[in-house]
């Protein structure tokens, strides 16, 4: 039930050349499809294809242009979801990777369709428009519910017990996005230095590990049109991996905004709806859904809005360098820098 667009003219791929790739693989649809795109998301490019039978199949690359060489990793997602479907049942059902990139100019895969709706900065009007209280704690409470469900799958039950390298994940994690900011800024910003300096002094220790998303928010799920309370998918999986679960929850929490914290134009959530969990319920919520001790959840709040504000500065040094023409990210350096004040501000 996602919104659906003509493809955007920067990024068509060569359609012809992806049926005839599919026709030499096993139990895809055969024909040239119908294509269009999913217009939301902010990295990865994800297209509907529509056969003459009816089938659908949604085909998931990276964004057009220099990327960095660890990010956007087809074949990774690609292996998580051949696999997480059978113990996680939100994730779709990936058929196919192409890593052949003379294809479509870069590596891509082909998953299932999973319906739902997907809601981002503001509360649809089948949910209420953002009025309704109910709905808006239905979908508050699910984003996290279905994280806390999602930590409790066993990875080597669906053969991703081996994903990653949870030794030293948060090490690397602060490291890593310490790094890509260092290459993506535009211009020197102190205090992006200062927190992940903080970070980096300040590790917790990393005791336990479970399956992470890497990039949890409401935005990638979709919910039933008829109960906003109600998980019907999960996507963007390029950056799945295994480490601590707080990480996860980190994450989530980085765009959970309180009054007056939303950067301009950056309403990832519809957060400050009434009704909505608080940052701290939330939390605490999690804690009980999960049975998981949160005596360090402070350390991931700081590294979840710190990390954040790395990705969109990313995406905005992109728009920057003329590498995409998307006019959706000339605010996301100034989303950045709020993002960083944040973080700098939640440290204890």
């Amino acid at each position: 039930m996602s919104e659906l667009i003509e493809v955007r003219p920067d990024e068509t791929f060569d359609v012809e050349a992806v049926a005839r790739w599919m026709s030499r693989q096993e139990s895809l649809p055969e024909g040239l499809p119908e294509v269009r795109q999913f217009p939301g998301g902010k990295a990865n490019l994800t297209y509907l294809l529509t056969f003459s039978d009816g089938s659908e199949l949604v085909l998931r690359r990276p964004p057009v242009g220099p990327v960095a060489a660890s990010s956007h990793d087809m074949s990774r997602e690609y292996r998580v979801l051949s696999r997480l479907w059978k113990s996680f049942d939100l994730a779709p059902r990936a058929h196919a990777l192409c890593e052949d990139e003379s294809v479509i100019g870069a590596q891509f895969f082909l998953m299932e369709r999973k319906e739902g709706v997907v809601v981002r900065g503001d509360v649809p009007d089948r949910f209420g428009g953002g009025e309704d209280e109910e709905s808006n704690r239905k979908l508050s409470t699910v984003v996290i519910d279905t994280l806390a469900d999602f930590h409790a799958v066993d990875p080597a039950e669906c053969g991703l017990g081996d994903l990653g390298h949870p030794e030293g994940f948060l090490e690397r994690q602060v490291g890593g996005w310490s790094r890509r900011w260092e290459k993506a800024k535009d211009e020197d910003f102190p205090l992006a230095d200062e927190v992940g300096n903080w970070l980096a002094a300040e590790l917790p220790a990393s005791t336990v590990t479970t399956l992470l998303h890497n990039d949890w928010r409401l935005d990638n799920m979709a919910v039933s049109p008829d109960d906003p309370g109600t998980a019907t998918a999960v996507y963007d999986w390029d950056m799945a991996t295994r480490g601590h679960p707080l990480a996860d929850l980190g994450t989530l929490m980085g765009s959970w905004f309180e009054p007056g914290e939303a950067p301009a134009n950056l309403s990832m959530m519809p957060t400050l709806a009434p009704g909505w969990l608080s940052r701290d319920a939330a939390v605490r919520r999690y804690e009980s859904r999960s049975g998981r001790d949160l005596g360090d959840v402070d350390w991931y709040l700081v590294f979840g809005a710190w990390k954040l504000g790395v990705i969109l500065q990313q995406i905005y040094i992109r728009w920057l360098r003329g590498q995409t023409r998307d006019d959706r990210f000339e605010s996301l350096g100034d989303g950045a820098r709020a993002l960083f004040r944040l973080a700098a501000a939640r440290r204890p």
